[in-house]
Parts: C-alpha cells; structure tokens; sequence
C-alpha cells in the first residue's frame, strides 16, 4: 500500500516547476502549488513579510509535498476513500480543487448512489464510493479516470482558451488528457483517431 507521500510524489511527474502560463486559470505555480494557496495558508516562504510570486519562487519540492499531504489529502479526508482511487483523486484534487470530488460524486451517482456534487467529502459520499467499489469490481478507477476526461474535454469545449491544455499544437493528447489516462486500463485510453474524432471541431 502506497502512502500518502508516495502518491505526492508521483504527481511531481506533472506539476514541474515554476510555470507561469498567462492562460492557466490558476495563474502561476511551482510544483503545482499557487500563490493564492500559498496566501491561503499564510505561507511566507522567503521569511519578507509579505506573501507574493517571490514565496511561490522559492517553495522547495518537499514543502510542496507537505502541502499536498497535509492540504489536498488529509483535509479534505481523500483518505477515507477506497484505497483504489486515492491516489487518482489526489491528484485531480491537486490540478483543479473541490472538482475532483464533484467527480466522484458524479460517479457514483451513475452507480445508482445519489449524491449532490457538492465538492465536500461527508460520511455520505464515503459510504457511496465503497459501496461503488463492491459494484465496479475493479472498475472504480477506470470510471472515475473516465469521468475526469470527460470533464477536461467539457471544459476545453467551452472554454477553447484552454484547448492547449486537451490537445497539442501537433493535433496530439495534449497534457490533461495523458494526465487523466495515465489513471485508467490502456483498453480505455482513446486511439490517436477516436481523439482526433472528438477534438476535430477545435481546429
């Protein structure tokens, strides 16, 4: 069984260092980690007296794994969660907030277990998502990894701003989409011709 600080580890393989991407909505990051997280926090990492780009400059790799522990793990109870899909919604929890578990709760509504998408996990949402595992059988993760690609795909249709982020300028998976599959069995991963089916209107 892999910890908490294993799975933080492994998002490093996506969230590189200081990134300042005019197009990313959550603005500037370093190791995945924003300044209005660091603010958030009261986190002054340069020891200025103020909370600016500089403290998102100087966060160190294992400060931000403390961080994603402490803050996109255990706070919000991901760990409560069946073993299977911790480490999938830790990392989306990690890329885009309380969407990572609205997209549990999706899913487990299409496993007959209604929930309201609330983005908070409740003693509700953790009874539903075993009780999901029983049903899935081995399939929690792929469902979850599916619906989270979905969700890349609905938010680059309408936003095209971001459709860098779904599709390379070559016309290839761009980085959302190898992210959220790297998640689930190759046998659901889309082929270079289904993915260029779905992106084709994007131009």
């Amino acid at each position: 069984m892999k910890s908490a600080y294993n799975y933080a580890y492994d998002i490093l393989r996506f969230e590189g260092g200081y990134v300042d991407d005019p197009d990313d909505p959550g603005g500037a990051t370093n190791f995945g980690v924003t300044l209005r997280t660091l603010r958030s926090l009261g986190l002054d990492i340069d020891g200025s007296g103020r909370i600016d780009m500089a403290d998102v400059r100087s966060l160190s790799k294992e400060h931000a794994i403390k961080i994603f522990v402490d803050e996109y793990f255990l706070r919000p109870k991901i760990n409560m969660l069946p073993e299977a899909i911790q480490h999938c919604v830790f990392d989306m929890m990690v890329n885009s907030g309380s969407r990572a578990i609205k997209i549990l709760q999706q899913v487990c509504t299409l496993f007959n277990e209604p929930l309201n998408a609330d983005g908070v996990i409740g003693p509700n949402t953790i009874q539903a998502s075993h009780r999901v595992e029983e049903k899935a059988g081995g399939f929690i993760l792929d469902a979850y990894a599916i619906e989270r690609r979905n969700f890349y795909f609905d938010l680059a249709e309408r936003r095209p701003i971001l459709r860098k982020f779904a599709k390379t300028r070559a016309g290839g998976k761009g980085g959302w989409i190898v992210r959220s599959e790297a998640f689930m069995s190759s046998k659901f991963h889309m082929t270079a011709s289904e993915f260029e089916e779905r992106t084709r209107t994007w131009g």
